[in-house]
């Protein structure tokens, strides 16, 4: 008897040491490791309830219930194999009779454009949100475009661009575009065709605590390709990829961790989808099971939009429930020269005096982790000893048309004179045992008093002339810290950069009248607060390509402006990879060298200052491309830098490259990312091609294309017109009133965009060949702008 009571307790506490284990599956080993909700999917302990009919349904409102199957995970064995199963069970609770085995919660479909539905569904009876949604611009409106019928007991939802079909048993739930194509549907556990064991739509119990988290399951569809997901630096199309989205200073830019997640993704098949949360998710595309797209959402409802149309429509379906980005100040556009970092108001004003010695067009100087006292001790302060008159220096470099941009984070060291302040006041995150979780004091960006004394900070120093701050970090908001606001990190570590976006833009819009500032962290809706810029990557050919792949994916997640450190962060440049860096650095909406010193030109010789001079002057020469195309992009969604799909969604080669890009509507650039080499395969999409270098045309198609003597490819589309202006040092010299326009091609007719920064209208421009020469059709600027028409030719 002794015997069997010591291997039964042995036997419990086996049972409890495999529990605890399975239980701390999802929580981090180390601080601010991202956490995967998909793990707390594969616990023997929890408890699974999969969607199976729909109980009841008023198509007049689309408000309805889902009765929910619970399952019990079981070690499914067979032939010495063993799967993660699941089986029917009864239900665990006393007394039964009040608790639901299968239990009936709501669902609601609802209609905000005629492009966004709305799905709804619950793990629990709702409760009114603590405070309107950060992500969204407003509350989403109801839309009257779609029409209802009912066609063989299913519900159906039509208008011009799609249909929405809600099936009674099993539960599902389809999007097909105009032409009836199905876009893919909801995956009810019928729909499983394999001996592998899968995950249909449902949501998952926990044991530890009762929480609860949703696996919205979706179809996959041969050849569909996903992207977005914010700044994802691993391959464009994330088909057959596992994304967690949870912010995190991913300290380079070649892993699969984020600086700037975003819940939101689109299709090749013609949808998007943003999850309406911030709570950690994780995307499975495809990756542990081909069929499916699960959606592991950390949140216990789930709030999805849906919205179908082309890349195009999709961009600007999102950014009209989560904002567009308004457009940043001119000299925003032009070079920002920086490195980590300069010590004193001497180095600045050194730097400033050779960029204008040295005819280096430049609009920013920016003043990384030096400017205090002691390097990197954040106490929004000048140094006494190193920088005599601050004031003095800003307004003397603004003379020189070189604008002022201060580095600065939220978080504070023990050995910070303002640590102690903050503490005492209550200002910080803190644990559940009241005291601070780290280390270092975080801000608590949920508590008013914190942003006021916050914004005190900033205050004096945008009142002594800096022009943007550089809102470094917010990554590491506590996960699990209490905010003051009665919320745990579970739903304020993701929107925390983007409370902390908004608090420096909004406050600088209101002192200095720009939409600025330079962060690195975000999440949905982060895009209101331009602009961003893509972390520490590191110094080498990889580092570059990868930092390109994170463009273009936070482009496709609704973000407009984009920068990055020209020639990489991590370890001093070597010349020929700056080379090559450049070009895209420059043929990027907002350009900034930082990094490892040197960052300067003229500490690499005088040949490379010659070719650095020469890249830059482009830019600035192109300037009115640049801004046109920028307030183009601020007032539809798009991306300055973007896929070719973007612009070309019917051609499939285009959904494949994800190594060039588009600058604007207008330029194809393909970097050269491999040192030693002079020429690259460019993809060329539909229609003639100009080298902008060489002259030479390219059709749609594979070309094995060399460089010029920038170390660059730059394609210009034919029938393309490019607005330049005449070089100046500063984008604040420039003369607006005099304006070429260089016409690509042979074509009969040509277009291109323009907009004055002293209107800030855009306008289309028509132009017209007749014999020989060029005709503006007609004056978008009616006599405010001097044109000068010319044929580009090499």
């Amino acid at each position: 008897m002794a015997t069997q009571l010591t291997k039964l307790t042995i036997s419990l506490i086996f049972s409890v040491l495999i529990i605890n284990l399975l239980q701390s599956q999802t929580r981090p080993t180390l601080l601010n490791e991202p956490l995967d909700i998909s793990k707390d999917f594969r616990d023997y302990s929890n408890t699974y309830f999969f969607a199976d009919s729909l109980a009841s349904f008023d198509p007049a409102t689309g408000q309805g219930s889902i009765v929910w199957l619970r399952h019990q995970p079981y070690p499914a064995h067979a032939f010495d194999n063993t799967q993660f199963g699941f089986r029917r069970v009864p239900n665990n609770e006393f007394p039964s009779i009040e608790y639901a085995e299968n239990p009936v919660l709501p669902f609601s479909v609802e209609f905000v454009s005629p492009r966004t539905i709305r799905i709804r569904a619950y793990t629990a009876p709702p409760i009114t949100p603590m405070e309107s949604s950060l992500m969204l611009v407003k509350e989403p409106s109801k839309d009257n475009s779609w029409k209802y019928n009912i066609e063989n007991g299913k519900h159906v939802y039509h208008n011009d661009f799609g249909s929405v079909t809600i099936f009674t048993k099993p539960w599902k739930i389809e999007f097909r575009d105009a032409n009836g194509k199905l876009l893919t549907h909801t995956r009810h556990q019928s729909d499983n065709r394999s001996y592998v064991p899968n995950l249909p739509f449902s949501f998952m119990r926990r044991a530890s605590d009762y929480s609860r988290s949703m696996d919205a399951v979706f179809s996959i569809f041969p050849d569909e390709k996903f992207y977005g997901c914010g700044e994802s630096f691993t391959k464009l199309n994330k088909n057959g990829q596992k994304v967690i989205l949870f912010t995190d200073d991913a300290n380079g830019v070649e892993t699969a961790d984020m600086y700037k997640p975003i819940p939101f993704f689109m299709s090749s098949r013609g949808y998007g989808m943003f999850m309406h949360t911030s709570t950690p998710i994780t995307c499975d595309f495809g990756n542990t099971y081909g069929e499916a797209n699960q959606l592991f959402i950390g949140d216990e409802m789930l709030d999805l939009f849906v919205f179908l149309g082309e890349p195009k429509d999709i961009l600007n379906e999102y950014t009209n429930l989560t904002g567009k980005a308004p457009m940043p100040p001119l000299w925003s556009f032009g070079l920002w020269m920086s490195r980590i970092t300069y010590f004193s108001e001497a180095d600045g004003r050194n730097v400033a005096a050779k960029l204008r010695q040295n005819r280096i067009p430049s609009d920013v100087l920016h003043f990384d982790t030096g400017w205090f006292e002691t390097d990197w001790r954040c106490d929004y302060q000048f140094s006494e000893s190193r920088f005599p008159d601050p004031k003095d220096m800003i307004s003397d470099l603004k003379e020189m048309g070189l604008r002022t941009c201060l580095w600065q984070l939220p978080y504070f060291v023990p050995k910070n004179k303002l640590f102690q302040e903050i503490v005492s006041q209550g200002l910080v995150v803190k644990n559940d045992k009241g005291t601070i979780p780290y280390e270092d004091a975080v801000l608590d960006f949920t508590n008013p008093n914190a942003i006021k004394w916050y914004e005190d900070k900033l205050t004096g120093l945008l009142n002594l002339g800096v022009s943007a701050i550089k809102v470094d970090f917010g990554e590491a908001a506590p996960l699990y810290g209490v905010y003051h606001n009665g919320r745990t990190g579970f739903y304020e570590h993701n929107l925390y950069p983007l409370r902390y976006n908004k608090i420096v833009a909004d406050l600088t819009k209101r002192i200095t009248g720009d939409n600025i500032i330079w962060a690195r962290s975000t999440w949905a809706g982060s895009q209101r607060y331009p602009l961003h810029w893509g972390g520490d990557a590191e110094v080498s050919d990889m580092g570059m390509e990868a930092q390109l792949r994170g463009g273009l994916s936070l482009g496709l997640s609704g973000f407009s402006f984009w920068s990055h450190d020209v020639g990489g962060f991590t370890r001093v440049t070597p010349e020929e990879l700056y080379r090559r860096w450049l070009p895209m650095g420059v043929l990027t909406s907002h350009t900034r060298c930082h990094g490892q010193a040197p960052k300067e030109p003229w500490e690499y010789g005088e040949a490379f200052q010659d070719y650095f001079r020469k890249v830059v002057e482009m830019k600035y020469r192109l300037m009115p491309y640049i801004y046109a195309q920028a307030k183009d992009c601020s007032e539809k969604g798009l991306p300055m830098l973007r896929a070719l799909f973007v612009d070309y969604p019917n051609d499939p080669g285009s959904w494949n490259v994800d190594n060039q890009y588009m600058f604007g509507s207008d330029i194809l650039v393909a970097p050269i990312f491999e040192a030693g080499t002079k020429k690259r395969n460019v993809y060329v999409p539909p229609g003639q091609w100009i080298d902008y270098q060489t002259g030479k045309a390219y059709n749609n198609g594979w070309h094995t294309i060399e460089m010029g003597e920038m170390e660059v490819i730059m394609l210009v589309r034919s029938g393309a017109i490019l607005p330049q202006i005449k070089l100046a040092q500063s984008t604040q010299d420039m003369d607006w009133s005099n304006i070429e326009l260089l016409v690509f091609g042979n074509n009969a007719q040509a277009k291109g965009k323009i907009c004055l920064p002293t209107d800030d209208l855009l306008h289309n421009i028509n132009i017209a060949k007749k014999g020989k020469t060029y005709v503006l059709s007609q004056d978008p600027t009616a006599g405010k702008v001097k044109w000068t028409i010319k044929a580009f030719a090499k």
